[in-house]
């Protein structure tokens, strides 16, 4: 592995220049940061203190909350202090953690999305099956392997990354560290650095999506043999779920399966996976989600009981 010291910081150029526009930009990254730590915190909480939501399907979107909480406090911290700066750096050895942490947690959505929709297919085409096939046991290792899958994927961008020499411009267009855009700033021939990254990034981005869409037509196939009621409620689960898988999907395939240098939109898709998907996230599964809307009722309603006592 190379590892070329030349280059010790990082200058992000962000979304925009202009000042006014950094204002509006820091404004809004804001309130969707706190708005994303709200919801997914509620989700945690409302999963790990209600004995109604038990179920695999829950076990998996606790985790996913948790994931979506952290991959956004891996980029959009440093995004909102950036938009008051007028020169925002971020050094090497910052640039290369954020790389590792923003892959981890991005591939472990990815993972449990898929985790996700093998739950739903386990409960839909095998109901009688489902308590025996889907145990405390096997979700927890199922998930485990996620977190281990998403350890090999990161640790492998972080290997491409220290491999590229830095000898040159240390600008970065862009409003957080990744791999994509480093490569324009590698002073070699990125051509097979970038294959790899399509055939990591892109690959897992693209055979998921392609799975869980495989997936979900088998699901929804399989429902004409349910009555109308359960028909009703296996839709309203499942549609959630793809809304989920498109919103995420989408942004990533066409940022890590496109060349480097072809796309100027880059920054503005990224926007959307790093900021909005994991504000949306909750947003869908609670408003869509009478269970969980009615755990958290449950759980407001004894946090004001116990404040009233007090």
């Amino acid at each position: 592995m190379q590892l070329n010291n030349n280059v010790t910081e990082f200058i992000l150029l962000g979304l925009t220049q202009d000042p006014v526009r950094k204002k509006i930009s820091f404004a809004t990254f804001l309130m969707f940061y706190l708005g994303t730590l709200l919801g997914n915190f509620l989700i945690i909480v409302t999963i790990k203190t209600s004995r109604a939501l038990g179920s695999p399907m829950y076990f998996f979107l606790f985790h996913l909350s948790l994931s979506d909480a952290c991959f956004s406090t891996c980029i959009d911290p440093r995004m909102i202090a950036d938009a008051l700066l007028k020169n925002a750096t971020i050094s090497f050895s910052e640039c290369m953690i954020q790389i590792f942490t923003s892959h981890f947690f991005g591939c472990l959505e990815i993972f449990i999305l898929v985790l996700m929709a093998v739950d739903r297919y386990v409960a839909i085409c095998k109901p009688l099956h489902y308590t025996t096939i889907m145990t405390h046991r096997v979700c927890g290792v199922l998930m485990s392997l996620a977190w281990l899958g998403s350890c090999v994927h990161s640790s492998a961008q972080i290997f491409l990354a220290l491999s590229l020499p830095f000898c040159g411009p240390n600008v970065i267009d862009h409003y957080f560290c990744d791999l994509e855009p480093l490569l324009k700033l590698a002073c070699t021939d990125t051509y097979v650095t970038n294959f790899l990254l399509v055939s990591n990034s892109g690959a897992i981005c693209t055979e998921s999506f392609l799975m869980l869409v495989l997936s979900y037509a088998i699901i929804l196939h399989s429902l004409r043999k349910h009555s109308a009621e359960g028909r009703k409620k296996a839709l309203s689960t499942c549609i959630s779920h793809i809304v989920v898988v498109v919103l995420f999907f989408g942004p990533c395939i066409f940022i890590y399966t496109c060349p480097a240098t072809t796309f100027s939109m880059n920054k503005m898709i990224a926007v959307f996976y790093t900021l909005a998907t994991p504000l949306i996230n909750p947003l869908i599964y609670t408003l869509r989600n009478i269970e969980v809307k009615n755990a958290m009722w449950k759980l407001w309603s004894k946090k004001v009981v116990s404040d009233d006592k007090r």
